[in-house]
């Protein structure tokens, strides 16, 4: 039945679920990224392109010791000097960083995969499971991390695999309890409640409704939790529990010109500015991308 004056139904069309996708909340805010974006940006790819391309780039082997030149200052052969065994510092720096980079991206990538599910489920359903879980998570964040990386590197050897998979599992709570939160917060939208209406399942809003909008501020996060395995990492390499000698680590190389600090202070010095260069950039691009994304705002439909 339509109205004479505009000739249009008087009763609108039921409502499908692909209408109500086109309605979700918009996240992001307005503006461009400015230079405190960009320049860790261009930092970070820096960093990987040499990290990926070492083989390839004609830097010096990072284990081949020299005596003749031991503890060179910064020179022509040497661009960042040598340690005290004669290996080139740069070279051990940017093959050094290939054990960071590996620890610092997959370390959250297992955490997220695991502790992404665990908090939506949580939020979702509630109740009961949603205590059993957020009490699991609170007993697991009450141990000490760093008492259980030192057992994992005490029980299974120190090992690139055993750090990452250990900082994996600490990243986990973390990452439950992001989720959770956005779960939460999405759970009662209108567009999960129209979904529920046309009759999907829970999974199918798991899937399709929930995990769009609640992976932003995880992934926003995991740029920051890339940093937290980098320190974390560094700081095992120097108490001798990450990845075994002489293969070349941030960490590793402090600790190794720790006794060199006032005849050769750039053995060390080197290292730790490139670390801290690059756990300031994953922050700062990081807490740019989780202001920008991970404010997410209900949109009325």
């Amino acid at each position: 039945m339509a109205d004479p004056t505009t000739n249009r139904p008087l009763h609108p069309a039921r409502p499908t679920l692909s209408r109500f996708r086109r309605m979700r909340p918009t996240t992001g805010k307005s503006g461009q990224f400015g230079i405190a974006f960009w320049l860790p940006l261009a930092w970070l790819i820096l960093i990987s392109f040499t990290a990926i391309f070492a083989p390839w780039i004609g830097i010096q082997d990072p284990d081949s010791l020299d005596f003749i030149n031991l503890q060179v200052t910064p020179n022509d052969a040497h661009l960042l000097g040598t340690d005290h065994l004669g290996r080139d510092v740069l070279a051990r720096v940017i093959y050094g960083a290939r054990v960071s980079l590996v620890v610092g991206f997959c370390a959250p990538v297992v955490g997220m995969l695991l502790g992404l599910p665990i908090g939506m489920i949580a939020g979702y359903f509630g109740g009961r499971i949603d205590g059993f879980i957020v009490g699991s998570i609170d007993t697991f964040l009450a141990v000490p991390g760093l008492v259980l990386l030192l057992l994992f590197s005490l029980i299974f050897g120190g090992s690139l695999l055993v750090v990452t998979v250990s900082l994996g599992l600490l990243f986990i709570p973390i990452f439950s309890r992001i989720s959770r939160a956005a779960t939460l917060s999405f759970k009662s939208s209108e567009f999960i409640l129209a979904a529920r209406t046309i009759g999907a399942n829970d999974f199918n809003i798991l899937v399709r409704e929930l995990l769009p909008n609640v992976v932003l501020p995880v992934l926003a996060f995991g740029l920051v939790a890339v940093a937290s395995a980098i320190v974390v990492e560094g700081a095992l390499s120097f108490l001798g529990l990450s990845v075994p000698a002489p293969h070349p680590s941030w960490g590793g190389m402090i600790a190794g010109g720790r006794e060199h600090l006032e005849d050769s202070p750039h053995i060390s010095v080197f290292p730790a500015i490139v670390m801290f260069l690059t756990v300031l950039s994953f922050n700062l691009v990081g807490d740019t991308l989780r202001s920008r994304f991970a404010d997410v705002r209900e949109a009325a439909i």
